[in-house]
């Protein structure tokens, strides 16, 4: 069968939601089903910990933790375990706003600056914002504030961080568009500060928090509230995990709220109460609260100029499951993802909050799915199944991976460590395919269940847009201006990547999301029109120009936050250096007086051979028989490369190879005495030693099973540049970093694709470092370049 004819019929299989599956017979326990489907998604998506809570009418009928809340793995999640429950806070901010409309002290539809009148005539708050249109994202301000944004560490107050909009320019005309801010809420909250002259925190908990008996959770973190909270992670696309910040945003009342799902419960259950058209079923606390023709409003979605409905009420997201009206808010901060759900007229809700940073695509998929588990038990229906998918197997991955494009975007598949990944739209997501049906979809803590399928042709279907397979071209050299603009720019909590991609400079922010964008003059470029920063600008400030040629920016102002230029790494060419933690000499007298690990078992007789003398064509540039190396010290006296021969007839083969792309490999190490990696363990600071092997262990370098090498063009003669420079200790190093140009990732993938196509496989930190397959049957080696010659 054709490559094309076998990729059609894998994708043509039926495309079902996820969660949609309805089984054969009735399950005996819808909870069991519900916890069946977290579990699944605990292991497939790793995260750390999860709570949920599943409320009909005025009735917990379930409500449960798993995995563990402290960082150790001892401390098992509940569901009174304390999340930090992210946008979910805009619903309580606006619904204060609301009890004040009520009484008569607040109104709507009047401009804002009534309440903040010390505005300056030339800030956007200052030109007739009314807070409906701030509460239902309709005014046309900013995503996030210049200070007290999202990546602020710094925890301005309250007022600084409004007082900082003055500044900014509204991104569309006002009620034209719905642009969703998190500073228009922050607005809210200080209108709400201003009105009754006290702390924002205060007055939730006052107007809201107390009288829904919602005593564990609150706007500040108190020691109640740490004794419970469980710890947030974050992830990125190169690998790494890492545990969350914990700052309080400058634009608190968008997102500063830490609860559990039980008391958010208790949330959900007086909304249903609120809409009960018989009073008697309403219990006394909740009298004052807010009204049910409030909460009306609040549900209600306005209307768009052509007449659909916006999708936002007042603080409420608005929009329907199965046909059935649904309300509620997701909540995305710093390695907590939740999602707060209610179908409004069947009296059903679920909130639900992982402890992983962008998970809210499997959170929302898991309360969607108790939704309709409770649908189905209500009205005898049968339990739905919870679609599972598996890694796709790699014979069938490999035909799919390749570069797709059609007139208007562009989508490629990858390969890394037998995982698919999917590179479309705004996001990088994995890919598997589904255990029943072999349907190959996303599922990934980005999305979930969109499906991919091949036709006749052998085009990629995404969403019924069709994609050409493009040729393997090497891409072109980017312009030169954009040089100093690519890099690495903010903090280490969240990092701003701007790379180049398809032609295009991209910017990866807030970890996940990549936006292309578009060039208006040499310093300024603007996101797309979709996205969460759309209708926004990034300006890039560059240093003093040398010799007629652009500097390298500084920072770039990015939808008005400033983010400075990290130094991450070494420039292109330059050689990476450390600081030993003690002279090498010494270092290597301790060597010399130890010997390595002692190893039981079976192993192969060392048959190490020279490189050079297998293909005298391939080059040599051993870093650590020069002081080119990154402690700048010389360890070997000759510079020579030795592998075990089958790993050395590899390379060989691989090297052939290449040559039908005019490219070439160059080493840089291989066999490495024991005593070296001693050395360099010894001579790394702690931070930086997932770069050097642990001596206890010895390395597979000891073995003669690794080698460290680039490309090289057989014309010139010089290496390839790559992302990051050989032995760079950054994250720049690793195989998956996002970063760079389209051509150095290019040449980066054709050198894994080459080695693994010959049984090497890649190290996780490092490009330039392989191991060879048969690397355990090996005893690790401590001979000398000159005794291996005798």
């Amino acid at each position: 069968m054709s490559i094309h004819k076998n990729l059609a019929m894998f994708g043509l299989a039926i495309a079902i939601s996820f969660g949609m599956k309805v089984a054969a017979c009735h399950a005996s326990d819808w909870q069991d089903r519900l916890e069946s489907a977290i579990r699944y998604e605990m292991e497939s998506k790793k995260l750390p910990a999860f709570s949920i809570a599943v409320v009909e009418d005025q009735v917990e009928s379930y409500g449960k933790g798993f995995g563990f809340r402290d960082a150790e793995g001892k401390v098992p999640a509940d569901a009174e375990t304390i999340y930090r429950v992210g946008s979910v806070s805009k619903l309580f901010t606006d619904m204060a706003i609301m009890q004040m409309v009520e009484k008569g002290e607040l109104e709507l539809d009047k401009p804002i600056r009534e309440w903040i009148p010390d505005l300056p005539n030339s800030s956007p708050l200052a030109s007739g914002i009314t807070l409906r249109q701030l509460m239902s994202h309709r005014s046309g301000l900013v995503r996030e504030s210049p200070i007290g944004n999202y990546f602020d560490p710094n925890e301005p107050s309250l007022k600084e961080t409004i007082r900082s909009l003055n500044s900014t320019k509204l991104t569309y005309l006002t009620d034209s568009k719905t642009k969703y801010s998190n500073a228009g809420i922050a607005v809210v909250g200080l209108v709400l500060e201003e009105k009754l002259k006290r702390p924002f925190a205060e007055l939730i908990d006052e107007k809201l928090l107390q009288p829904l008996k919602m005593t564990q959770s609150g706007f500040v973190r108190n020691q109640r509230i740490d004794e419970k909270l469980a710890t947030a992670w974050m992830w990125t696309y190169d690998g790494r995990r890492f545990e969350a910040p914990k700052f309080l945003l400058g634009t608190g009342p968008a997102g500063n709220m830490y609860s559990n799902v039980h008391e958010l419960g208790f949330f959900l259950k007086f909304l249903f109460r609120s809409m009960d058209t018989d009073p008697t079923h309403r219990i006394e606390s909740d009298l004052g609260i807010l009204s049910p023709t409030s909460l009306k409003a609040m549900m209600t979605p306005r209307l768009e100029a052509n007449g659909k409905p916006q999708g936002f009420g007042i603080g409420f997201r608005v929009s329907e499951l199965d046909g059935h009206r649904k309300i509620g808010h997701g909540g995305a901060v710093y390695g907590f993802s939740t999602q707060l759900e209610a179908l409004p007229d069947d009296k059903v809700g679920v909130v639900a909050v992982g402890s992983l940073d962008g998970c809210n695509a499997v959170v929302e998929r898991l309360t969607s799915y108790a939704l309709r588990l409770v649908l189905a038990k209500r009205n005898a229906f049968p339990l739905p199944e919870y679609q599972q998918t598996e890694p796709i197997p790699l014979p069938r991955l490999r035909e799919m991976v390749g570069e797709y494009e059609n007139e208007m975007q562009f989508a490629s598949i990858s390969e890394f460590q037998g995982k698919a990944y999917l590179d479309y739209g705004s996001f990088r997501y994995e890919i598997r395919a589904d255990r029943k049906t072999g349907q190959v979809m996303t599922d990934d803590p980005n999305g979930v269940g969109l499906a991919l399928q091949w036709n006749e042709a052998g085009n990629l279907l995404i969403s019924k847009k069709e994609f050409r397979r493009k040729t393997n071209q090497i891409p072109k050299e980017i312009p030169e201006s954009w040089r100093g603009l690519i890099g690495e720019y903010g903090w280490d909590h969240n990092t701003l990547y701007i790379l180049e991609e398809h032609g295009s400079l991209v910017a990866l922010i807030e970890w996940f999301y990549k936006y292309p964008l578009k060039q208006i003059s040499e310093n300024e470029f603007a996101f797309p029109e979709t996205g969460l920063y759309h209708g926004e600008k990034l300006k890039f400030i560059r240093g003093t120009h040398q010799k007629g040629l652009p500097s390298d920016a500084t920072e770039v102002v990015a939808a008005e936050v400033s983010f400075p230029r990290r130094e991450v790494g070494t420039k292109n060419g330059e050689t990476f250096k450390i600081k030993p933690l003690k002279p090498i000499d010494e270092l290597k007298a301790i060597a010399m007086s130890e010997s390595p690990p002692k190893e039981t078992g079976t192993f192969r007789d060392s048959e190490l051979v020279e490189l050079i003398r297998l293909d005298p064509t391939i080059r040599l540039d051993i870093r650590y028989a020069s002081t080119n190396n990154f402690t700048g010290s010389q360890f070997y006296q000759q510079s020579r490369a030795f592998l075990q021969r089958p790993a050395a007839e590899a390379v060989v083969r691989i090297h052939q190879k290449l040559k039908k792309d005019g490219l070439g490999l160059m080493i840089h190490d291989a066999y490495r005495p024991w005593l070296v990696t001693k050395m360099f363990w010894e001579a790394t600071p702690t931070e930086m030693r997932n770069f050097v092997a642990n001596p206890a262990k010895g390395s597979r370098h000891n073995r003669g099973c690794a080698v460290d090498l680039t490309l090289f063009d057989l014309q010139t003669g010089e290496p390839i540049p790559m992302v990051a420079g050989y032995d760079e200790f950054s994250n720049r190093s690793f195989p998956q970093y996002s970063g760079g140009t389209s051509r150095q990732r290019w040449y980066r993938e054709r050198l894994r694709n080459a080695m693994e196509e010959d049984g090497f496989k890649v190290y996780e930190f490092e490009w330039w470092h392989f191991d060879y397959q048969d690397w355990k049957e090996y005893r690790i080696g401590n001979s000398t370049f000159e005794e291996l010659s005798k």
